[in-house]
C-alpha cells in the first residue's frame, strides 16, 4: 500500500476533527411550540414556529439576500398558513384559520397561527403533526394541551412519528440528548477542551499522557465544571429567574469557542481551565432553556421535566465525552497528533467560532 497504516489512521482523525468543526449551524435545536385548549365554547390552537425553519421550507427570502424583511413575510403569509395547517391537525377538529401575528421570542422571530374549531376535545387527543419532517427529521413540536377541569399536560411532537395520543410519557430526557448532540456549538466547545487532555505540557513542548486515568482526571474536571454551570443557568432561565437577550447569548458561545481554541495553541489561562470552563458554562446554560422556558408549567411538571431534560442534556454530553476522549487517546501518541488534532483541529475551532461570531453580530436585521 501506498499509505501506512498509521498515516490512513490519522488521516481518518483529522478528517473527524475537521468535520466535527465544519457545520457552522445556530446551536439551537428546530423546535415548534403548541398551545391547544379546549373548552366550553370550543377548542382553540396556537402554532409558534420559527421564521428560520420556515424559511429553510418555503425559501421566504425572496431576493436571496440573506435577510427576511416584512414585506418578504407579509406575501408569504398565505404559503406559511397552507404549509402549516396542511400538517398540524386534531382528530375530530375542523381546524379554521384565526390570524397570525409575528413573535419575538428567547431565540428568534416566530410566526404565530391560530385555529379554532367548534368540537369537543377528546380526554385523549390525537395529534397529527410532521411539519418540517420533510427537511429536518431532528425537528419537534412541543405542544401543551389544556383541557378543562384537568391539568395541563404536554406532549412531545416527533413529524416522524405523526399521529400520537396525548398524554404519551414525557420524552424531556430524550429531548435533552437531541439539544446537546444536535447542539454544534456546544460541541465544538467541549472537543477543544478535549483536545489537550490526553497530551501533557512539558518545558520542551507536549507529550501523550502514559495511562487513560492521566486523561481522565482532567477531563472529569473540566466537566463537572461545565455540568454545573450551565445547569444552574438552565434552571434560572428555564424558571424566568435571569435571562440574557440571544443578542448576546449567541455571540458570546462563538467567543467562548474561539478562546478555548486559542488557549490550545497559544496558553492564555494558564492551567486554570476548570475556573474558566464554570465562567463558559454559565453562557451555555442559557443557551439551553428555550423549551422549558416557553412551556410554563405547573410548578411540579416544571420540576420534573427540568430534571429529565437537564439528566438528558448531562447524558448526552457523557457521550460525546467518552467517545471523544477514547478516540483522542488511541491517537495521542501518533507523531502527527500535536500538528493535526491539537494544532489544526483548535485553528479550524477558532476559524468556525469566528465565522458564527461574525454571523451572529452583524447588522443585519431581521426586517428592514
Amino acid at each position: 500500500m501506498t499509505c501506512a497504516w498509521k498515516h490512513c489512521f490519522e488521516f481518518l482523525a483529522g478528517l473527524l476533527l475537521a468535520l466535527s468543526a465544519s457545520h457552522a449551524a445556530a446551536h439551537k435545536a428546530s423546535d415548534a411550540y403548541l398551545q391547544l385548549t379546549a373548552t366550553e365554547a370550543g377548542v382553540s390552537l396556537r402554532i409558534d414556529v420559527a421564521l428560520r425553519d420556515l424559511d429553510a421550507a418555503l425559501d421566504l427570502d425572496a431576493d436571496g439576500d440573506g435577510r427576511l424583511t416584512w414585506g418578504e413575510v407579509r406575501s408569504a403569509w398565505p404559503a406559511i398558513e397552507t404549509y402549516v395547517r396542511s400538517r398540524v391537525a386534531v382528530a375530530g377538529c375542523a381546524l379554521r384559520p384565526g390570524g397570525q401575528r409575528l413573535e419575538r421570542r428567547v431565540d428568534g422571530v416566530y410566526a404565530a397561527l391560530r385555529a379554532s374549531a367548534d368540537c369537543a376535545l377528546a380526554s385523549e387527543p390525537v395529534v397529527r403533526y410532521t411539519l418540517l419532517g420533510e427537511i429536518d427529521p431532528t425537528h419537534r413540536g412541543i405542544a401543551r394541551i389544556d383541557i378543562a377541569g384537568q391539568p395541563p399536560r404536554v406532549l412531545v411532537l416527533d413529524p416522524t412519528r405523526p399521529a400520537l395520543r396525548a398524554p404519551p410519557p414525557p420524552r424531556f430526557l430524550q429531548e435533552g440528548i437531541r439539544h446537546i448532540v444536535t447542539g454544534y456549538d456546544h460541541v465544538l466547545f467541549l472537543i477543544c477542551l478535549l483536545l489537550p487532555s490526553v497530551m501533557r505540557r512539558t518545558r520542551d513542548g507536549w507529550e501523550p499522557v502514559a495511562l487513560l486515568p492521566q486523561a481522565a482526571l482532567p477531563v472529569v474536571g473540566i466537566v463537572t465544571a461545565f455540568t454545573l454551570a450551565h445547569s444552574v443557568t438552565l434552571a434560572l432561565a428555564a424558571l424566568k429567574i435571569a435571562s440574557l437577550p440571544p443578542a448576546f447569548i449567541e455571540p458570546a458561545i462563538a467567543v467562548t469557542i474561539m478562546l478555548a481554541a486559542l488557549d490550545n495553541v497559544r496558553p492564555i489561562f494558564h492551567g486554570r481551565r476548570a475556573v474558566v470552563t464554570f465562567v463558559f458554562g454559565l453562557i451555555h446554560g442559557f443557551g439551553f432553556a428555550g423549551v422549558l422556558a416557553e412551556l410554563e408549567l405547573p410548578a411540579s411538571q416544571f420540576a420534573w421535566a427540568l430534571l429529565q431534560f437537564n439528566l438528558g442534556l448531562e447524558l448526552g454530553q457523557a457521550l460525546i465525552v467518552v467517545a471523544a476522549t477514547t478516540l483522542l487517546f488511541v491517537l495521542r501518541a501518533r507523531p502527527r497528533y500535536l500538528a493535526w488534532a491539537i494544532h489544526g483541529g483548535s485553528l479550524g475551532a477558532l476559524v468556525v467560532g469566528l465565522v458564527w461570531f461574525v454571523e451572529r453580530t452583524a447588522a443585519l436585521p431581521l426586517f428592514r
